[in-house]
């Protein structure tokens, strides 16, 4: 499977270029520019995520289109916030198969020859036996195994993109959940425990926000690609021990900050409005 590391470009929802983002689109613009990053923006998006309605990438020329039909998008006041993955794919000429299983881009973190998600992937798919979903998705996505993590209560989106992510094929960050739910943080390592993973913990900080939908103070969505990481900050006293950890996680990778504030109240980061694919050699 293509790892964010391997990928040398970048899409992004044209639904950004609105009044409200365009500081911080100046700010992220600059830092792909700088760093070489080579972006366009997808037509056509209804809203300014990108990761969870367009295809998985499998391999080069191998991309495969999961069913978007996220619950969190059936209240009346976001049904036109839905974008058409399968036409804004058309639109940039990837061909993907497709599957009836409904599974988002953001629940999807991936390794080599592993993919973690939340538990959510079952209640999303009541229709599939739990044994056959797990042997399809594994199938699906062509790994050995599919680690499942259990959904923070607060979460109702329910995205592993924003719990964990993959240092190495044997290590992953994680958010240090015990400052708000020791619980929930046991839950969670025990299952990387029974999945043969290590962690490192990273700072997380969303106790003070005004509402569970906004992702200020969540670091470990952040944009990976090639030797480059792309992490969001927003102004908190976090945000230098984050920017810490993760560079001395990825002594190979060139780490930069770009301050998140204005999409953070939208619900999530540089992960999810992002959708990085490997185009071959530059």
């Amino acid at each position: 499977m293509i790892q964010d590391a391997q990928t040398n470009f970048l899409y992004l929802a044209d639904s950004l270029n609105q009044k409200k983002y365009l500081l911080f689109l100046e700010r992220f613009e600059n830092v792909l520019r700088e760093n070489s990053i080579h972006y366009e923006f997808l037509k056509g998006t209804r809203d300014i995520w990108a990761v969870d309605y367009m295809p998985v990438q499998l391999q080069k020329d191998k991309f495969f289109q999961f069913k978007y039909d996220p619950d969190y998008l059936k209240y009346k006041k976001y049904e036109n916030t839905k974008s058409d993955g399968n036409t804004i794919s058309e639109s940039i000429d990837i061909k993907s198969s497709k599957s009836d299983i409904v599974l988002d881009g953001g629940n999807v973190v991936r390794s080599t020859n592993k993919v973690i998600m939340t538990d959510k992937v079952f209640t999303e798919n009541p229709n599939i036996l739990e044994k056959q979903l797990i042997l399809d998705l594994k199938n699906l996505f062509e790994v050995d195994k599919i680690v499942f993590i259990p959904v923070e209560k607060s979460d109702f989106i329910g995205h592993a993109d924003g719990m964990v992510r993959f240092i190495n094929e044997d290590k992953v960050f994680i958010n240090r959940y015990s400052v708000k739910d020791r619980k929930f943080d046991r839950a969670l390592k025990d299952c990387l425990c029974n999945a043969e993973l290590d962690w490192v913990e990273i700072p997380y900080n969303p106790c003070k926000n005004e509402t569970d939908l906004s992702a200020k103070g969540i670091y470990i969505n952040y944009l990976q690609m090639k030797d480059l990481i792309i992490m969001p900050i927003f102004g908190l006293i976090e945000d230098d021990e984050a920017f810490a950890i993760v560079k001395e996680n990825f002594k190979d990778h060139t780490i930069i900050s770009v301050n998140c504030n204005e999409i953070a109240e939208e619900g999530g980061v540089l992960n999810c409005i992002s959708w990085n694919i490997y185009k071959g050699q530059d």
